[in-house]
């Protein structure tokens, strides 16, 4: 067995150099050797020395023994729940493993277990500059208070408790408080119109919406309290509807109707409602683009078990640590960083835009909180880049250990700017995973090199492979991404899918008992992970599959393109059209740059000295705009659908786009060029 310093010298003669290395003395502070200790004694003569100095034997042995993995898990990060915790897994078909079986639990009492009454454990921050801090005293006053008014109320294990909320502390104390009592949660952000949210929420016949008055965003304060009343109106099961005073707007009245400060002023003690394992825990809703939006349940054990692993051990957050990722209420990375408090952490929360006042806002966040862990979007640090920020030295960034980035494949230029703009000791934690396990797949731990463009290797109890169509697992070559073992975070259902048939459908009906995710993925020799896209919107030029990522890459260096994306569109009849849609500096054409032989000449250059000769699109053609999730992620998918010819409004729903308008343009190249 080799030390981490030789093992990464090693490895550097199968591949590129690493761009970051783990120091010895950190790895050694680190949980993830804590951890690594605590097995070794725990499961003697499986290694020749401590398995903390070698990731991929620790990973081999999480994914080869998952019973075992997880019972460490549990133990080493002390959960709590009545019953016996063994077998961790006692049925591992999927889908439909059966996990810790006899164990009764619940999520709300880990997250407000770990702290002092009088530490900081939210801060809360709006984009007018406006900041709360709240100590773990009043966080677990707030949920008690909270909680007892609900089961006042009658809400008890299984109802649905739903919140039409902006990303702050009250968001937080909401879920909390539901969860504490056994009842489901589910959230959606306030940009979403009423109609939209509604679409989520009717499915779910809840008892208690949980409003605001407004958010904010792009230096305006959204008063939503119209769209709050018409989606009160549109959920006939409420029983109470509770107003929050986000903006400090006059609240509407009503029988049915209370203020935040009314369910919240009396004190009452936590109480917590231990519930099975496999008990839902929360509704996280799919983006919508492909049909009405999925309710995808999770159990409050999974998660639990899961979250530990993510944010205890691979990034290595503690009560020491300030965890901020920007994200808003819609989005899975909200639910990971309330779960920062799972581990002890101060959370921090943002309502408002990245760019405001400028774009340098999240870096400015970070230092003035001194946060240990940003996540950020590879859209954001690639705007940093071209706007010639200079984080590391414009603010005081020396509390920063890890910027996570996710939602996206991360340029491996990207990498390189971290290193060089913000700080060479900041590690680079590029995940991918998805609502649906609401956790990664692949990332990174404190004791694993980075090599830019890619990300560091799967995480612990996770079987990623890639696989070509016979379902035989390749290395070095493209192949679909597939889990080839259980996670305590898969579904235990989609909402109104008794039978199952929808989430089988999902991602098992391609290949039987191993989970598909649909994106295109290399698992390197090193063992480190790179995404290509989407398999389903997967570039495919002459039998040989290209991602979208390596095109992005390259367009997204060129000053005069604002954003692209590229489709791939099969046409019939053997055709086939690679199109490159691009935003132009300044807008459309006539506006700012124009799009004329010489810059379509030296785009399609680019891309063959960047990519390849094969990635080089037919056509580049300039659009007004680029349509996204509301989470942010180009919809590559709905555009390839509507050009071979699908109705608009089969392909997605109107409330899960950012831009409806920018997506209607498309219908205009239907049935590729003319």
């Amino acid at each position: 067995m080799v030390g981490a310093a030789a093992e990464v010298d090693r490895r550097s003669d199968e591949g590129p150099e690493a761009i970051w290395v783990p120091g010895p003395e950190a790895v050694g502070r680190s949980r993830i050797a804590a951890f690594a200790d605590f097995v070794a004694e725990r499961f003697p003569g499986r290694w020749a020395e401590s398995p903390r100095e070698d990731y991929a034997a620790l990973h081999a042995w999480s994914v080869a023994e998952l019973d075992e993995f997880w019972s460490a898990v549990w133990d080493f990060f002390e959960v709590v729940a009545d019953g016996d915790p063994v077998p961790a897994l006692a049925d591992a078909v999927m889908p439909g493993a059966r996990w810790f079986p006899s164990a009764r639990l619940n999520y709300a009492e880990h997250a407000l277990r770990s702290r002092d009454d009088a530490d900081t454990a939210i801060i809360q921050i709006t984009e007018p500059g406006v900041t709360e801090e709240m100590s773990w005293g009043q966080l677990r006053a707030e949920v008690g208070a909270l909680a007892a008014w609900m089961r006042g109320n009658g809400v008890g294990v299984g109802d649905r408790v739903v919140g039409y909320l902006p990303n702050g502390r009250h968001a937080i104390v909401a879920f909390l408080a539901s969860a504490s009592v056994g009842a489901v949660w589910s959230v959606c952000a306030q940009d979403y119109a009423a109609v939209g949210a509604a679409a989520r929420f009717g499915q779910l016949d809840p008892v208690v919406l949980i409003t605001a008055d407004g958010y904010h965003w792009n230096g305006t304060a959204h008063d939503r309290r119209d769209e709050a009343e018409a989606l009160r109106r549109s959920l006939p099961t409420l029983r109470q509807c509770v107003y929050v005073p986000h903006l400090g707007l006059e609240l509407p009245g009503g029988e049915s109707v209370r203020s935040w400060e009314e369910v919240t002023a009396s004190a009452a003690p936590l109480v917590f409602e231990r519930v099975p394992f496999d008990a839902p825990l929360w509704i996280l809703f799919s983006s919508g683009t492909t049909g009405a939006p999925k309710g995808i349940v999770h159990g409050h054990g999974g998660v639990v078990v899961e979250h530990y692993k993510n944010l205890g051990l691979h990034l290595d957050i503690g009560p020491d640590d300030r965890f901020f990722w920007y994200t808003t209420t819609n989005w899975m990375m909200w639910n990971m960083v309330v779960s920062g408090l799972l581990v002890g952490a101060t959370v921090v929360v943002y309502d408002g835009s990245p760019a405001k006042p400028d774009a340098n806002r999240l870096f400015a966040i970070a230092a003035e909180h001194q946060v240990t862990v940003l996540g950020i979007s590879p859209g954001y640090l690639m705007g940093a880049e071209k706007a010639g920020l200079e984080p590391g030295r414009e603010v005081d960034l020396g509390s920063l250990r890890i910027i996570g980035s996710t939602g996206s494949p991360l340029p491996a230029r990207s990498y390189g700017w971290v290193r060089d703009h913000v700080s060479a000791q900041v590690q680079v934690a590029s995940v991918t995973g998805g609502t649906d396990v609401v956790s990664g797949f692949a990332g990174c731990a404190p004791n694993t090199p980075v090599w830019a463009g890619e990300i560091s290797a799967p995480t612990l109890g996770v079987g990623l492979e890639a696989w070509d169509e016979a379902g035989q697992s390749v290395v070095g070559e493209v192949g679909e991404l597939v889990i080839t073992t259980p996670m305590p975070s898969m579904p235990l259902s989609f909402w109104n899918d008794p039978a199952g048939q929808r989430y089988h459908e999902a991602y098992f009906s391609t290949f039987p008992g191993v989970w598909r995710h649909g994106d295109w993925v290399t698992v390197t020799p090193r063992g480190s992970v790179v995404i290509s896209g989407r398999s389903d919107s997967t570039l495919n030029r002459q039998g040989v599959r290209l991602g979208s990522a390596d095109i992005y890459q390259v367009t997204e260096k060129m000053p005069e393109l604002a954003e692209t994306l590229v489709i791939g569109a099969e046409l019939g009849e053997g055709r086939y059209w690679l199109v490159l849609f691009v935003v132009l500096a300044g807008g459309v054409e006539g506006t700012g740059v124009e799009l004329d032989d010489a810059l379509i000449k030296r785009i399609k250059a680019d891309i063959a000295a960047g990519a390849s000769p094969r990635h080089v699109p037919d056509d580049v053609i300039a659009v007004p705009a680029i349509p996204h999730t509301r989470s942010g992620k180009k919809l590559e998918v709905p555009v390839k659908r509507i050009i071979q010819g699908r109705p608009l409004g089969q392909v997605a729903g109107r409330d899960a786009i950012d831009d409806y308008g920018a997506l209607e343009h498309f219908t205009r190249f239907v049935g590729g060029p003319a």
